[in-house]
């Protein structure tokens, strides 16, 4: 495929903030974007050179999409992969692609997909009825965790069980026709590699960077993560060939854990920019996003060099207040950066913005700086 040059249009599916900050380095290199989604001046929309406002599923409007734009991309997973494949039948070039697409929205294809391509994985088992569910007690026992096949994020949609009273009583409240017991593994810490490879097959690896969950939601990311030189450099192989296998065109969230041995396990991927990426915008001389503008338009990969230490942290909402005060004095540490997305209403965990603070001398340092940052930013 020949490049899409400057001037040409870009296609994106999802207006969050994914996609708005994706459409911020698209123009930086001269695109033009045209956003689908259903919320009028969603943040993604609020920047984009034009917003369908539609469903996913719309079928005209799908068509109308694939009308303006030369390549498409979409920035979260629950995108129904038939919108994709309708996109992709109409003639036009759809990345990642579908298939893509499919494997990450559905943990059974996804752990069957992790463990064909080599890598490890926690121990798990299809649960499509309640006496899959006693065969996975068995066979993979205690501590477990159940999860609906489709449709989760950021916690939702799965249960910690500790004995098989708490399975049972999962399997009932999830009810869902297909689920997925996973093993419940013992980690020192939650790792992610940002990968991208272009249709040339062209891949860069971000260095792998420490994660830390607050109620399951995203709190922090350091880079690069305190790991040994072996560790950074397994993580980074492992999301190589995830990428490989996958065929991707784009980037591609690889989730890690690490071990006490030092064993590195894929949690989950994620094929589009990723919350655990967010630093890179900052911190490396192509970001994530313009890493993904690059791959999906054919054009040569950027850096991912490092330029200091960093920490992100993300900005929640409250649910009280819809204005963010002490701006101004977070912005007098000039080593800080804000990104806020431009969303209406600051409802409880929902992911408002991000800082991020950029060390030339520790992780420590930017640790402090994002934290004190953060601690002054208030919802009123």
């Amino acid at each position: 495929m020949n490049p899409i040059l400057p001037g040409g249009v870009i296609g994106i599916l999802g207006g969050g903030q994914l996609g708005r900050m994706s459409t911020f380095k698209a123009k930086q290199l001269g695109y033009k974007v045209v956003v689908l989604d259903p919320t009028p001046g969603c943040p993604c929309g609020q920047v984009a050179d034009e917003q369908i406002v539609a469903n996913f599923d719309d079928e005209p409007a799908l068509r109308q999409l694939a009308e303006k734009c030369e390549v498409i991309t979409y920035e979260f997973e629950n995108v129904d992969s038939r919108a994709v494949e309708l996109l992709e039948q109409l003639g036009r070039k759809v990345f990642p692609d579908s298939q893509a697409l499919k494997i990450s929205q559905n943990r059974w294809a996804e752990k069957e997909f992790l463990r064909r391509s080599g890598v490890g994985v926690a121990d798990f088992f299809k649960v499509a009825s309640l006496a899959d569910l006693e065969t996975a007690m068995q066979q993979i026992g205690f501590p477990g965790l159940l999860k609906t096949a489709t449709g989760g994020y950021d916690g939702k949609g799965q249960v910690v069980l500790y004995n098989e009273d708490d399975a049972r009583q999962a399997f009932a409240t999830l009810n869902h026709p297909a689920l997925i017991w996973e093993k419940k593994v013992t980690f020192v810490k939650e790792l992610s590699v940002i990968c991208g490879r272009n249709q040339a097959g062209e891949i860069v690896t971000y260095p792998a960077v420490e994660n830390i969950h607050v109620e399951n939601i995203l709190d922090m990311s350091l880079a690069p993560a305190e790991a040994p030189a072996h560790v950074q450099a397994e993580a980074q192989r492992i999301a190589r060939t995830i990428a490989e296998k996958l065929k991707l065109v784009g980037v591609c969230g690889v989730e890690l854990f690490l071990l006490p041995d030092e064993t590195i396990l894929v949690n989950e991927i994620a094929p589009r920019p990723h919350n655990s990426g967010h630093y890179t915008l900052d911190a490396c001389f192509c970001s994530q996003f313009e890493q993904h503008m690059r791959a999906v338009c054919g054009l040569p990969l950027g850096s991912t060099d490092l330029k200091g230490y960093a920490v992100m942290v993300n900005i929640l909402g409250t649910g009280e207040g819809h204005h963010l005060v002490g701006l101004e004095q977070v912005l007098q540490n000039s080593q800080l950066a804000v990104h806020l997305y431009g969303k209406s209403s600051a409802a409880a965990k929902r992911k408002m913005g991000h800082v991020t603070a950029l060390s030339p001398h520790s992780l420590a340092e930017a640790r402090d700086w994002a934290l004190e940052a953060r601690a002054k930013l208030k919802w009123v």
